[in-house]
């Protein structure tokens, strides 16, 4: 017997159906929590949305890294009081969380001098700035600098974007800020692997008058420099690289880095200085710093002749001398990556080691001498040292009368040169080692006399003339 046919469903049937399915409370409740997590998942995201869109619309946010050079400036400014608002102002914009910056110099007269500067830590902080409220934010990232391993940091500024104005006011007052600290004093740059890095804190100018060199010497450099200076148009115009080098040699301790160190501080230039004869400083390190020279900066190469002690890059045994080879340096000098708006110095203690393809102009524009110590010297500097107790001069003429004697200087009529030559520094030397003895320093000239002599006279041999 078979079963009789199923009528097809009808409308009627299957709305039936839906509705015994609503009535069902399991099936009613999942379906209604399910709504209820689908409407608050995208009032969620419409809030998000929302908010991003507000942030955008009325916020504005500036990030400066620590390798810009605006960075340890915007930390000092951070650290300035604060002038006193409302109380709410004063309860929103304290700082909690501080890190501390410890620098110590050295003192020539005392132990030497710690200062200690409080700084907002890592984390959030709110500042208050001509009634513009101003959300800080500063991070340590995660990775780092993989030259000198330290750790990238950030600081995020935020603002109404209404106030958006008040950033430009804030980098200015903390670059019077920096000018300020450094104010009479020459920032010394050394190389931190492939950067340049401050040396320490800013050094005390050294006026130019305290470096004596021979007559006419120093004056010649700093006219040729200033006039330098004051002529970029005039290079640009006629499309000559606008840079200018400098080569001063001569022996140890006649005053070749003293005096570009007082040369920057007159100009009102910091100084940069590279050691050539660093063991493992290469070709590419060497453009890629000179390509980042900091602004108005003077660049000092060092022992300009190690370079020349390494003309090929390896040989047999790997390499030679120092790693800067001697087509490098031409290279960095006046190459496709040599920058421009530059002022270098080079020194050497040995001319004779140099090729005259480094001397060209273009490379080196002036070479000039700073040798042995002349009566000149010896006058001026007993005149700074004891001009206030020697009124008469007649301590300086029995001073300048033995350092002939011993033969140290040429007599002032003379026309032959000293047999043994003293360096300015030695004299120097001399003079602290007596303050305020004018005698005493006349007393121990002999002292003077190179030690190298010395032990030839105490041989028997014969000293060179």
């Amino acid at each position: 017997m078979s079963n009789p046919p199923i009528p097809p469903a009808t409308p009627t049937t299957s709305l039936l159906s839906l509705d015994a399915l609503f009535d069902n409370p399991v099936f009613a409740g999942g379906f209604g929590l399910a709504g209820l997590g689908a409407a608050a998942a995208l009032a969620r995201r419409g809030a998000i949305q929302g908010a991003s869109l507000i942030k955008r619309r009325l916020l504005i946010d500036l990030e400066i890294g620590k390798q810009d050079p605006s960075y340890p400036m915007l930390l000092a400014w951070l650290t300035l009081p604060r002038p006193p608002g409302g109380f709410l102002a004063s309860k929103l914009t304290r700082i909690h969380h501080m890190s501390m910056n410890t620098s110590s110099r050295a003192s020539n007269d005392g132990p030497g001098h710690t200062s200690f500067l409080a700084q907002p830590g890592y984390g959030r902080h709110i500042i208050r700035h001509k009634n513009a409220y101003i959300a800080v934010n500063r991070m340590k990232g995660a990775s780092s600098n993989m030259n000198t391993g330290e750790p990238f940091e950030t600081i995020t500024l935020t603002t109404l974007y209404a106030h958006r104005h008040i950033f430009g006011d804030i980098f200015k007052q903390a670059h019077e800020l920096a000018l300020t600290a450094q104010e009479g004093k020459t920032i010394i740059y050394t190389t931190k692997a492939f950067d340049w890095s401050q040396f320490g804190e800013a050094r005390r100018k050294r006026p130019l008058e305290s470096v004596i060199l021979d007559s006419g010497i120093k004056e010649r450099i700093v006219a040729d420099v200033q006039d330098f200076l004051g002529r970029q148009q005039w290079y640009v115009d006629r499309g000559i690289p606008y840079r200018r080098g400098y080569l001063l040699y001569g022996p140890p301790g006649s005053g070749k880095s003293s005096f570009i160190q007082a040369l920057a501080g007159e100009l009102d230039f910091g100084l940069a200085i590279i050691n050539l004869s660093e063991r493992g400083f290469t070709d590419d390190k060497l453009a890629m710093l000179l390509t980042k020279l900091p602004a108005r900066t003077i660049l000092l190469l060092e022992d300009a002749d190690a370079a020349f002690r390494n003309r090929r890059q390896v040989d047999s045994e790997g390499y030679s001398g120092g790693s800067v080879t001697f087509s490098g340096l031409l290279n960095a000098l006046d190459g496709v990556a040599a920058g421009e708006e530059r002022i270098a110095f080079l020194t050497t203690n040995h001319i004779d080691r140099l090729d005259e393809a480094l001397i060209r102009p273009g490379r080196v524009d002036m070479t000039v001498r700073i040798g042995e110590a002349t009566r000149y010297q010896a006058a001026a500097m007993w005149d700074r040292f004891y001009g206030d107790i020697d009124l008469d001069g007649n301590g300086r003429q029995r001073f300048l009368d033995k350092l002939e004697e011993l033969d140290l200087v040429a007599g002032e009529q003379s026309d032959e040169k000293a047999r043994l030559n003293t360096s300015t520094a030695a004299i120097q030397g001399l003079f602290l080692f007596n303050k305020d003895n004018m005698d005493g320093a006349i007393a121990m000239a002999e002292g003077l006399i190179p030690r190298i002599y010395e032990s030839e006279k105490q041989e028997g041999l014969k000293v060179p003339a």
